[in-house]
């Protein structure tokens, strides 16, 4: 993937102007070490997923219903670069959408490899027109054809209001090939529900700053409910993140959330089920 590294619009790119303060020149300063380990990392290819489980948690017993693939760089040291410092700082620019054809291209090579997963990957609605995320898209479906059905992207509700039009007609487009939408972050955002209606999300995933302490507040309890009847009304499943306590899971499977997401349930790691299982069949003494 030959991509130009170079990038518009970053605080650190920006001179340092007389009137500027410490405390701004130390920002900029930082964000440009960041953007800076940011783009060697792209360089160097070094990027993994960590896999976290979704559970559905409906009914008597909970079962694993997918794992998200959350991207995580490495700097030259192999320590992971924590995705808050990056994050934000690259949602607008070209290496926030190289990260997400990075995310993808592991994605799609982990549905090939494992034919029983179904996994979800995170990408940003400003990634739709960019070329060489849609050609990693495409290969990934030319090689296999069961990884479309498998595959759920995430569209964070931020980036998706921006253009909804362009969104709605990447979906259906998609889905059509079997591929699943998900709202990320839903009601943390500017959400239209004139939009919502009209785009056909398949899930929504509800923010978790509603779901924190929700057994015991009120407030979350509210908007929670509001958010789950507007995902019912529009058919579309539901899934809580950010779920931390016993208190928290059980409450929202009283509620009648679909899916639960969080430490509780299980913390992302590089080393899912299924690559351990591979592990310990390497390690096995031969029996033949």
């Amino acid at each position: 993937m030959e991509i130009s590294l170079q990038e518009r619009g970053t605080r650190s790119d920006r001179p340092r102007s007389d009137e500027s303060s410490p405390l701004d020149y130390a920002i900029a300063r930082q964000e440009g070490r960041i953007l800076s380990r940011i783009r060697d990392s792209i360089r160097q290819r070094s990027a993994i997923l960590a896999f976290q489980p979704v559970l559905r948690t409906a009914g008597a017993r909970s079962h694993v219903a997918f794992h998200e693939g959350l991207i995580r760089l490495t700097d030259e040291q192999g320590r992971v670069i924590p995705a808050r410092e990056f994050l934000p700082l690259i949602e607008t620019t070209e290496i926030g959408r190289m990260v997400d054809c990075i995310a993808l291209e592991l994605g799609l090579a982990t549905l090939a490899e494992e034919p029983g997963l179904r996994l979800s990957i995170n990408m940003s609605a400003r990634s739709i027109g960019y070329p060489s995320w849609i050609e990693t898209l495409k290969r990934g479906l030319a090689l296999d054809p069961t990884v479309g059905e498998r595959l759920i992207l995430e569209i964070t509700e931020s980036s998706a209001m921006i253009m909804p039009e362009i969104v709605g007609h990447f979906m259906r487009g998609l889905q059509r090939e079997g591929i699943s939408f998900m709202l990320d972050d839903f009601g943390a955002g500017q959400t239209s529900f004139r939009y919502l209606r009209e785009l056909f999300f398949d899930a929504i995933k509800i923010d978790g700053q509603f779901i924190r302490g929700i057994h015991s507040d009120p407030d979350n309890q509210c908007l929670t409910r509001a958010l789950i009847s507007i995902a019912q009304q529009f058919d579309m499943f539901t899934v809580a993140e950010g779920v931390e306590t016993a208190a928290e899971a059980a409450f929202l499977a009283e509620m009648g959330v679909d899916c639960q997401q969080g430490y509780f349930h299980g913390a992302p790691t590089t080393m899912p089920p299924w690559r351990e299982a591979r592990v310990g069949d390497d390690l096995a003494p031969d029996q033949a």
